[in-house]
C-alpha cells in the first residue's frame, strides 16, 4: 500500500486516511491504494471510517488523465466505478468523515457511505459534470438516485450546483454536519454505535438494501456502459 491511503486499526475500528498531498483525486495510484486499505480494513475491523488527511475529501477523477490521456479514461472511470461499488456494498459499516470538498467522483465517494459526516464552513459538495463537459456514467447516476433526494437532482446533478455542507445534508449527500474539531470524535462515536450491532445481521440487511443495485452497477461496468463520460 502506498502513502496515498493508509489504514490504522484500533479497538476494531479501521480508519482509512486518503492523502496525496493535494486534493485526493481518483487517479490510478490513489485507487489502488484505497483498494489495498479496504482489503486490510474489511479483513481485520468491525467498522470502517474513511477520511482525508488534507483539506479536501476528494476532488474527483484525475483531470490530468481526463485531459491528456483519452485512451486511459475508460479504464480509470471503470476502476473508479468498481471501487465505489465495492465501498457501497461492503459488508462492514462504512462511515465517511469529510473534512472538506467532495466534488464529482468525490461526491460519488460520499454517496457510498452508510453514514456521512461533514463539517461546518466553506466545504462544497456536488456532481458538477455538466460544468466540466462530462456525462455521468450509469453507476454514478444510480449512486446519486440512491442517496440524493429526487427533488434536488436537477440542482445537484443536472445543474452542476456545488453546495455547502448544510445544503448537502438537506440534499442527502451528508447525514450530519459538525464543527471541524469534532469530526473524528463524532466519527469514532458513530463507529462505536455501529460496532454494537450484530455484524452478520447488519451485513445481511445491508445486502437487502443495496445488493440489487450493486449487481446492476457491476453489470453496467462489465459492459463498459458510459465509461467514456463524454458529453
Amino acid at each position: 500500500m502506498t502513502d496515498f491511503a493508509t489504514c490504522t486499526i484500533a479497538d476494531g475500528i479501521a480508519t482509512i486516511t486518503l492523502d496525496d498531498g493535494k486534493a485526493n483525486a481518483f487517479g490510478f495510484d490513489m485507487m489502488a491504494a484505497l483498494n489495498a486499505a479496504m482489503d486490510e480494513a474489511e479483513e481485520k475491523a468491525d467498522v470502517i471510517i474513511l477520511t482525508s488527511g488534507g483539506a479536501a475529501m476528494c476532488a474527483g477523477f484525475d483531470l490530468k488523465v481526463m485531459r491528456n490521456e483519452p485512451d486511459r479514461v475508460a479504464d480509470m472511470v471503470g476502476q473508479g466505478g468498481r471501487l465505489t461499488v465495492r465501498i457501497f456494498s461492503s459488508k462492514k459499516p462504512v462511515i465517511i468523515a469529510s473534512p472538506g470538498h467532495a466534488i464529482a467522483a468525490g461526491c460519488l465517494l460520499m454517496l457510498t457511505g452508510d453514514y456521512r459526516i461533514g463539517v461546518e464552513g466553506e466545504s462544497r459538495y456536488g456532481l458538477n459534470e455538466s460544468a466540466i463537459g462530462m456525462v455521468l456514467p450509469p453507476f454514478g447516476m444510480d449512486m446519486a438516485r440512491f442517496k440524493i433526494s429526487n427533488q434536488h437532482l436537477d440542482r445537484c446533478f443536472v445543474g452542476a450546483e456545488l453546495v455547502s455542507s448544510a445544503t448537502a445534508r438537506e440534499f442527502g449527500i451528508l447525514d450530519e454536519v459538525v464543527a471541524p474539531d469534532q469530526l473524528m470524535a463524532r466519527a469514532i462515536e458513530k463507529a462505536q454505535e455501529l460496532q454494537k450491532l450484530d455484524g452478520k445481521a447488519y451485513a445481511g440487511n445491508k445486502k437487502l438494501t443495496r445488493g440489487a443495485l450493486s449487481e446492476k452497477m457491476t453489470a453496467d461496468l462489465d459492459a463498459g456502459t458510459g465509461l467514456s463520460v463524454g458529453a
